[in-house]
């Protein structure tokens, strides 16, 4: 038997464009394969276990710019498969969804195995075949033979597993960060881009941020110092380090930069973010050196500072035993720097788990975005991370998994 696509990976994307190539048409021959014995793994896990699904931005121009890799090349595609549309296409098939303040876009039955049952009932319903502990090994295109010809057009695909051997007139890699199938394509003659982490937190020893884990700061810049890198949003302390959107997004788009420094370097936190000036915090802590004079510092947090962060800047400070009446001009400098311009070594990163991208893959110069097809081979498709494209965390990666199956779904149709 000839299958008309076999994919290779059962996650978002490969699970996605199978299931749009079945409802446009309910005749194909369509095999999923899947190298683990887990489906749909990373939407399980994601958003904490709720499935962060997508964002809620509906201007194609606006949502490239949360695309550190792929921002140009998915201009295009999103004109034609967005948010609005992936939303509508879940309600379509029985999964409400809800817009949050933040506009990441969830179930709204806050589970991520809404999303995983939506998709397994598709599969069983259009007869979509699936392989579980079937890792592919080898893909070759070889002409097809005088009986094949009468199904195919430009050759058929032969993918071989471990103890198996299918064919097919199309395939569609859709593994994610898999090292093995990058390789594999390297062998076909596809460029790879090396693979490094991208979404990660920081961390960091320090006596600012000691015994602190949990506590947060809703609106921080932080900058990488020596580099042009700096991003803004909650800031989270953790056991480790720092971590949070603000972190986050500041590791996607420094993602190689911070490869190439083997994650040793120095960043800057303004704990305040936009609300920060040197001259107005000054006055603020002189106005109240004044009116407080007798109060402890470290008892009287300012600027809606966690208290104990305030506490561990006095520290820092050395101003911990003193009143506001008695602190000094430079002891004020100190504490506007430690507020503003906090300096902090980091030695190393950690996997955010929950939203763990690879910043790498296909090289988006080898792949037409009108079809997701290779320019180097016919009827070879890509979608999702596989792909050197990767975004910010907030949905935007799934979003890009969605719309790129999407994409290669329509082609795939149309070919067959």
């Amino acid at each position: 038997m000839i299958y008309d696509v076999i994919i290779v990976g059962g996650g978002a994307a490969g699970f996605f464009c199978a299931i749009q190539c079945a409802e446009r048409n309910p005749n194909l021959k369509i095999l999923i394969l899947e190298k683990s014995n887990k489906l749909l793994s990373k939407v399980k896990i994601s958003g904490g276990g709720r499935c962060n699904v997508t964002h809620a931005c509906f201007d194609p121009r606006e949502m490239v710019n949360h695309y550190p890799r792929g921002n140009k090349e998915l201009l295009g595609p999103f004109h034609q498969f967005l948010c609005g549309d992936m939303m509508g296409w879940l309600d379509d098939n029985g999964v409400a969804t809800k817009i949050e303040a933040d506009g990441r876009v969830f179930p709204e039955s806050n589970q991520s195995q809404t999303i995983i049952d939506c998709f397994m009932d598709l599969c069983t319903q259009r007869m979509i075949k699936i392989y579980t502990s079937c890792s592919v090994q080898k893909l070759e295109l070889l002409a097809a033979s005088e009986e094949e010809q009468k199904e195919v057009v430009s050759g058929v695909w032969q993918v071989h597993t471990k103890n198996q051997m299918f064919k097919t007139k199309a395939v569609l890699m859709a593994a994610g960060s898999s090292n093995a199938v990058w390789k594999m394509m390297a062998k076909l003659g596809h460029q790879i881009i090396a693979p490094v982490p991208s979404l990660f937190t920081f961390n960091i020893k320090h006596p600012l941020l000691k015994d602190l884990q949990g506590l947060s700061m809703p609106n921080a810049e932080v900058r990488i110092l020596t580099t042009k890198f700096k991003d803004s949003g909650p800031l989270l302390i953790t056991h480790w380090g720092l971590s949070g959107p603000a972190i986050l997004k500041l590791s996607a788009w420094a993602a190689r930069t911070l490869h190439d420094k083997k994650y040793q370097f120095k960043i800057a936190i303004n704990w305040l973010g936009n609300t920060f000036e040197t001259t107005r915090v000054k006055e603020r802590i002189e106005e109240v050196k004044k009116m407080e004079a007798k109060k402890k510092v470290v008892n009287l947090p300012l600027f809606k500072l966690p208290k104990r962060l305030w506490q561990r800047m006095v520290q820092l400070a050395k101003i911990e035993n003193k009143n506001y009446g008695d602190i000094s001009n430079a002891e004020i400098k100190t504490l506007v720097s430690l507020i503003g311009n906090c300096e902090l070594i980091v030695n190393g990163k950690s996997t955010f788990k929950d939203e763990f991208v690879t910043c790498g893959g296909i090289d988006t110069k080898e792949i037409n975005f009108k079809t997701m097809e290779s320019k180097l081979f016919p009827q070879l498709f890509f979608a999702g991370e596989v792909i050197n494209i990767d975004a910010i965390t907030g949905g935007f990666n799934f979003q890009a998994a969605w719309t790129t199956a999407f994409i290669a779904a329509k082609a795939i149709n149309q070919a067959d």
